[in-house]
């Protein structure tokens, strides 16, 4: 079943210019260049003033092959997060990290910063890499295939979730009289001895504000899907019709109460590529002069909407009763997403559809999740 939050969950993606390949060459987007952070800033308030649920920073460990002009590259999504943490509000910061490249305690320290900075806003999406070119960046190891990559992050989300579990709430206890700061019997070792990695723990972070961070999972394969069924929180699925997107939620949920959880406890959304104008017209033709920039046709491998914001919010009023909400990835930034914000939203609202003000201060509330018991506390 869906969601039962009175709110459509909408999540939105703020990585380079945009999801089309071409929209860095349009002027909205090359006004400021995405590695300027003031342009990040101002893209998630705009996405905050819409009252989005989260924003994503996707990331990588090699430059991108971009299909016009070459070579591309990032800023480390999380720093990016804890720079915008404190210059936001309301919204969730989801930063992608690779698990292939990058230790688990690295990871679940970082997100729990975020987690901190950001008083209980931050996320954390599973990455993986299966490319050579992100295992030479490294040299570590041999390149990995998909599944295997995908079962390694399956660990990897794990031993990140009993780190984020090392320090009960009430850890910090700042004993002035007899000179603790910290109760070391609320600290727990995790001792994880796993088929690819160990660790002792505990971490040297406190608990997030969150407990636990939402994990994103995108599912791209059946391997993925298992991952998201038994680690995450907020499930991306790709799917180009209803049928198709409820025939995944199916196996998502059964596979879900197989691994010994409930489905009500995650949040389904599809990946929705927008491009919007006043008019059909006008939107069929910022298409046709991207396409003609990117020199081929744009074709997302999911759910994808050109036309008028009232069109897409019929067309999320019918997915509805299959998901819980939509993981926008507009066409161009900041041109898509204020279209979103300043169209699509007060249309959403005057239908009921979605929130008139976010209902608490953490991601969690945002999604309707429960805060997480500790499970190293309760077998302590």
């Amino acid at each position: 079943m869906p969601d039962t939050h009175p709110s459509l969950h909408l999540g939105v993606d703020l990585t380079d210019a945009g999801a089309h390949p071409a929209a860095w060459r349009t002027v909205p987007a090359a006004a400021h260049g995405w590695f300027d952070p003031r342009r990040t800033a101002d893209l998630l308030a705009t996405a905050q003033r819409g009252l989005l649920d989260l924003a994503v920073l996707d990331d990588d460990h090699v430059l991108q092959e971009a299909p016009v002009g070459g070579l591309q590259g990032r800023l480390d999504a999380v720093l990016l997060a804890a720079h915008l943490a404190p210059r936001s509000a309301g919204i969730g910061l989801v930063a992608r990290t690779d698990t292939t490249h990058t230790e688990p305690f690295h990871v679940s320290k970082a997100i729990a910063t975020v987690d901190h900075v950001s008083r209980g806003r931050a996320g954390w999406q599973v990455g993986w890499s299966t490319g050579p070119a992100q295992a030479a960046a490294f040299g570590r190891k041999d390149p990995q295939d998909h599944d295997d990559a995908v079962d390694e992050a399956a660990e990897v989300a794990h031993v990140v979730g009993l780190l984020w579990d090392s320090w009960e709430d009430d850890a910090v206890i700042r004993d002035v009289a007899t000179g603790r700061y910290v109760d070391r019997d609320k600290l727990h070792r995790v001792d994880h001895a796993g088929p690819r990695f160990s660790v002792a723990g505990p971490s040297i972070t406190p608990r997030p504000p969150q407990g636990r961070p939402p994990v994103v999972v995108p599912v791209v394969s059946d391997a993925t899907l298992a991952l998201a069924a038994r680690h995450a929180d907020v499930v991306r699925l790709r799917a180009t019709d209803v049928s198709a997107a409820r025939a995944q939620r199916d196996r998502l949920h059964e596979q879900a109460v197989a691994a010994g959880r409930d489905p009500r406890d995650l949040r389904v959304l599809v990946d929705t590529s927008v491009l919007l104008a006043d008019d059909r017209s006008s939107a069929a033709a910022r298409l046709a002069v991207l396409d003609d920039l990117a020199g081929e046709p744009w074709r997302p491998a999911s759910l994808t909407h050109v036309g008028t914001p009232a069109d897409l919010a019929a067309v999320l009023d019918a997915w509805r009763e299959v998901v819980d909400g939509f993981h926008l990835l507009p066409a161009v930034l900041p041109t898509d997403l204020d279209a979103v914000v300043d169209g699509l939203v007060p249309l959403l609202q005057a239908a009921g559809l979605f929130r008139t003000a976010y209902p608490g201060t953490t991601l969690r509330d945002t999604l309707g999740l429960a805060r997480p018991a500790n499970v190293l506390a309760a077998t302590a």
